[in-house]
């Protein structure tokens, strides 16, 4: 059921990015802005889904399994997006994007993270799946299991170390770049998904774990959201 569930979220955002392409076009920004919002709202809503499906026998095979999978079928289903508030700041910063169409993309990207949120949490209350019985009562499942410096560094790295993946791949085959990208994530989440959940995407963390940042805001932004981006800058100011 829930793998059903994430097939289905993937098409329904692949036939409302096609009918944006095709009636959008003559409005730049309203169509960068929904783009932008179902990309990320694919990654979100599955992430929720995936997190379920964490002590699925046998452990971890099958999470990290899942996990390849289904980054993999991200980057073939979303290509231009870039569904990640420190990816979106890399064209901003080199004059790419203009910094009001960046600020789009960014909101529409925390929009699609609140809205992935609700979204899931309807579908939860249905108990389709096994999985979903006791989902919405476990509030803040806190995926920080390690000191606050210490995640707050571990993100750090794991943002510069991807971010560094992303500039390095540019020059690789598209079909090639995906599963390289897709088995970096995967290993960045067996080595620090036990510590701090190994996301290093603002959006997508405000999504899983909205709970814990109402409860202990300023600890949350600073390893999930100040975190990713100081390495995505840091990244930019080597190169």
């Amino acid at each position: 059921s829930s793998l059903l569930l994430m097939c289905g979220v993937v098409a329904a955002v692949g036939l409302c990015r096609r009918l944006a392409r095709r009636r959008l076009r003559s409005h730049p920004r309203l169509f960068a802005f929904l783009v932008e919002m179902f990309s990320t709202f694919q990654i979100c809503a599955c992430t929720n889904e995936l997190s379920l499906l964490g002590d699925a026998e046998p452990k971890p095979h099958t999470a990290l399994t899942l996990t390849y999978g289904f980054t993999v079928l991200h980057g073939l289903t979303l290509t231009g997006s870039t569904c990640n508030p420190c990816g979106t700041l890399q064209p901003m910063w080199g004059g790419g994007t203009p910094l009001r169409m960046g600020g789009l993309k960014i909101a529409a990207q925390f929009v699609a993270a609140a809205l992935a949120r609700v979204f899931m949490h309807f579908i939860w209350s249905l108990e389709m799946a096994e999985a979903h019985s006791g989902a919405l009562s476990q509030g803040c499942s806190s995926p920080m299991q390690t000191t606050e410096v210490q995640a707050f560094c571990i993100e750090l790295l794991f943002s510069v170390v991807f971010q560094l993946a992303v500039l390095r791949a540019e020059s690789v085959t598209p079909k090639y770049r995906v599963h390289l990208l897709a088995l970096l994530i995967t290993m960045l989440v067996y080595a620090g998904g036990n510590l701090t959940g190994a996301i290093f995407n603002p959006a997508l963390a405000f999504s899983l774990h909205a709970d814990c940042f109402y409860d202990k805001f300023l600890s949350y932004s600073l390893v999930y959201w100040i975190a990713p981006a100081l390495g995505k800058f840091l990244i930019l100011y080597v190169f």
